[in-house]
């Protein structure tokens, strides 16, 4: 992008605490600082141990712990937090986890407009977007509000010691799917421009360091910090093809999310290319790749990451109708959307093959 280009550029207001140790030393100074006193802590079944270390560091201010957070944040689910935070008397919420534990923290903040501290334990970068997400019978539904955006993300690289490296990975992809889009979406700008060339560069570069040594504590901060750089541009710009594609096959189909988001990538980047050289020019530099789509699909394989979406359990006759439920819903991408070009999207990822 050059100084010439037409733009708008919107920062929202958001604290980042990120030091090793973060979750239990400075989200109680967080709540403090933003003047609770009773917090529900949130979190998934697997994240319980770390989010049960912030509520005890919490003390008095916890005012308890729900940890039913579920992928893709069932609407069920979204409703009973609600309640129980209700019940609680609770003045705010701190979400510990991953995207699903976020999410759902999202939710309460977007029922109730009480404040969120994030303390995220992977890559997916929801912390840094005022983005929101629900699903309810079978579509999943999402929209902006600046209300769900946390008031404090809390970064700890020691937090994300216990992530598996498969889940590791994937995440790690999945915010590099934020900086893909950010670089070719119509709202982008010359600092988000720069945020997502190096997020995706600082990934690429902290993906196959942690493969081979996943209790490297500066590499984990690596990945952190490119998450954080991927997930700001996911929240300072519009969605395209990949995001939406991927909501479709987690909200009614039930794929696993990063994992979707891995499998995905190179094929819709390979769709959109001819339409955004500037963003695959800029990929290619943070990557250190000429062929930018093939280089995602390699990674993945590199690193031991699914690589189709028949290998989540996609079913080959749900093709049809996934292509027809995304390109029934109007967005902006940077090339025109047909059935059958989705359709094609589809089923070279369905079935795994070299993109093209």
């Amino acid at each position: 992008m050059t100084v010439s280009d037409d733009f708008v550029y919107e920062t929202r207001p958001v604290r980042v605490v990120f030091r090793p140790g973060a979750s239990v030393t400075a989200t109680p100074d967080e709540a403090e600082r933003l003047g609770l006193r009773r917090l529900l802590v949130v979190c998934g079944g697997l994240g319980e141990t770390a989010a049960r270390a912030v509520a005890d560091a919490l003390g008095d201010a916890c005012a308890g712990l729900y940890a039913e957070a579920r992928m893709h944040v069932p609407v069920e689910i979204a409703d009973h937090a609600v309640e129980v935070v209700r019940a609680a008397g609770a003045d705010g919420c701190v979400a510990v986890g991953g995207g699903s534990a976020i999410g759902l923290g999202k939710a309460v903040a977007l029922r109730t407009g009480l404040p969120l501290i994030a303390v995220p334990s992977t890559y997916s970068g929801s912390e840094m977007t005022p983005v929101w997400g629900l699903t309810e019978h079978g579509i999943k539904r999402t929209g902006r509000d600046p209300v769900v955006q946390p008031r404090s993300v809390v970064y700890d690289p020691e937090l994300t010691l216990s992530l598996p490296l498969s889940l590791t990975v994937t995440s790690g992809i999945n915010a590099l799917a934020h900086a893909v889009e950010a670089l070719y979406a119509p709202d982008t700008s010359p600092l988000v421009s720069l945020m997502a060339e190096e997020g995706a560069r600082v990934m690429a570069e902290a993906l196959p360091r942690l493969a081979a040594e996943p209790e490297d504590l500066l590499a984990r901060g690596r990945a952190l910090y490119a998450a954080w750089l991927c997930g700001a541009c996911l929240g300072s710009t519009t969605m395209g093809l990949h995001h939406k594609l991927c909501h479709v096959l987690g909200g009614t189909f039930g794929l696993p999310h990063a994992q979707t988001h891995t499998v995905v990538l190179p094929y819709t980047l390979a769709y959109n290319a001819p339409a955004a050289p500037r963003a695959v020019a800029a990929l290619g530099r943070a990557l250190g790749a000429e062929d930018v789509p093939r280089a995602l699909w390699e990674l993945a394989g590199r690193l031991g990451a699914p690589r189709s979406l028949a290998e989540l359990g996609l079913r080959e006759g749900d093709l049809t109708g996934a292509a027809a439920q995304v390109t029934g819903q109007p967005y902006r991408n940077p090339r025109r959307l047909t059935t059958e070009g989705v359709l094609g999207v589809l089923r070279a990822a369905y079935e795994g093959r070299e993109p093209e």
